[in-house]
């Protein structure tokens, strides 16, 4: 029965961190990535900001549409008619200027024939005081400020899994370095253990055991591949770029600057102020509907060229003037307008409040988490140190037959697993500080 060593088991769940996909087929190009590349790239060409962006033109679109409430509008329209209506006859003949003595004649009056007027008509309306839609106005502006945070805090978000992403990179070559010298070095008791067993000194068992922990670590060390190529193409997307590229990273796994991490929490976050943006922008609109309770005053011109003939433009005639209107009841849907608003305003104020609190969480989560595995760097150092040290005693003692195979390999699994915990340590500490920055983007 095959035997699988204690520690194993740790390593993989190390190695499989990162999520495990078939590894392709195809022979993928190799290209080194610099993490300040990777982001300038993805802050320009990611679809979500390229998105983040339309909605911020959209919105100010609609800024522009409001333009309305300052200027004029205009209508030209063209009508023929045709009656033979008493009043519609006389009034026909009226605006084409064509009334004589014999159009008085009763009898014709009375029963006139058919009469045509085609209408060449010209309206013009302008808007001199409405405070209702002065206010909309104003809360259409509002909006484009709103998607302007939202743009800003998508390149936020961006930038934050731009360097997870790169740290995932980095890690799955760290554990690939970890795993390949962990290879070596089990070859190499292999070689070993076989010629001691092809001299009658070691049972059989001993070189299965080794040829065991090989074919483990080989297992890693294609998960890992594949790992490498699903980061890849993460970053692809991240870039909006085809697949198919591996990207492999110019250093191993660094620190990223660590300056001003400190347990605070700041409410400046793109995200905060495009929620407390929307609720000043519920507040002008809920103004607006308080102001729709006011008369609104506007002008109005018309202008119009009757003639009994297409296409005809004789008689003309204009009106003009201004009208003060009052809409003084409603049935009450201007009131219940206004309460449904302010209803939605509250629901939001409540949602910033749970946004901020739930944020507040999860900084003080993930500084624990950035302390922790501060912590844990120092001693995973030492603890590697340490199991350097008891491989190198028992490789020499197994060099001289005094120990058996099962502890020299376990030592060397200690050894991996000692190794791949630092650099899970170090990525554990980069990420948090990454998610950490996201989290307090705002921090002056």
């Amino acid at each position: 029965m095959v035997k699988i060593y204690p520690g194993l088991s740790q390593i993989l769940s190390l190695v499989l961190l990162l999520t495990v996909a078939q590894p392709s087929d195809a022979q993928d190009s190799t290209v080194i990535l610099q993490l300040n590349d990777l982001v300038a790239q993805a802050t320009s060409g990611n679809q979500n900001v390229l998105l983040a962006k339309i909605d911020e033109q959209i919105a100010a679109a609609n800024y522009k549409q409001t333009q309305a409430v300052f200027m004029p509008q205009a209508g030209l329209s063209y009508s023929a008619l045709s009656s033979n209506n008493p009043l519609n006859v006389f009034g026909f003949k009226l605006q084409q200027k064509s009334v004589s003595q014999q159009d008085f004649d009763p009898a014709l009056l009375n029963n006139p024939s058919g009469k045509n007027d085609f209408i060449t008509q010209l309206n013009v309306q302008q808007p001199i005081l409405n405070m209702d839609m002065l206010y909309m106005r104003k809360s259409v502006l509002k909006q484009t400020e709103v998607y302007q945070f939202k743009t800003q805090r998508t390149r936020e978000q961006i930038i934050c899994q731009s360097q997870q992403a790169y740290l995932q990179l980095q890690f799955a070559y760290e554990t690939q370095k970890v795993l390949q010298e962990a290879l070596e070095t089990t070859k190499a008791i292999y070689k070993f253990t076989s010629d001691r067993y092809a001299q009658g000194l070691l049972q059989k068992s001993d070189l299965l055991n080794v040829e065991v922990q090989i074919k483990t670590i080989e297992t890693g060390l294609a998960d890992i591949k594949s790992n490498i190529r699903n980061v890849s193409d993460y970053i692809n997307l991240l870039m909006n770029k085809p697949t198919g590229v591996v990207y492999s990273t110019e250093t191993s796994i660094p620190f990223l600057d660590e300056r001003s991490v400190i347990d605070t929490f700041s409410t400046d976050r793109a995200d905060f102020k495009a929620m407390e943006t929307a609720i000043a922008s519920y507040d002008l609109l809920i103004k607006s509907s308080k102001m729709s309770y006011l008369p609104k005053v506007n002008a109005f011109a018309n202008y119009q060229l009757h003639d009994n003939a297409v296409p005809g433009f004789g008689a003309g005639a204009y009106m003009a003037g201004i009208q003060l209107s009052w809409d003084i009841f409603k049935g009450n849907a201007t009131k219940n307008k206004i309460a449904t608003q302010k209803l939605e305003r509250n629901k939001m104020a409540e949602d910033l409040n749970r946004l901020k609190e739930e944020s507040r969480v999860e900084l003080n989560k993930t500084y624990r988490q950035y302390m922790d595995a501060a912590f844990k760097i120092q001693q995973q150092q030492a603890a590697i140190d340490f199991a350097k040290e008891a491989f190198r005693i028992l490789q020499n003692r197994y060099l001289q037959g005094l120990v058996n195979t099962t502890d020299v390999l376990l030592a060397q699994t200690q050894l991996s697993q000692q190794k791949l915990a630092y650099s899970q340590a170090v990525f554990s500490k980069n990420i948090s500080l990454a998610y950490y920055r996201f989290l307090t983007s705002g921090n002056k």
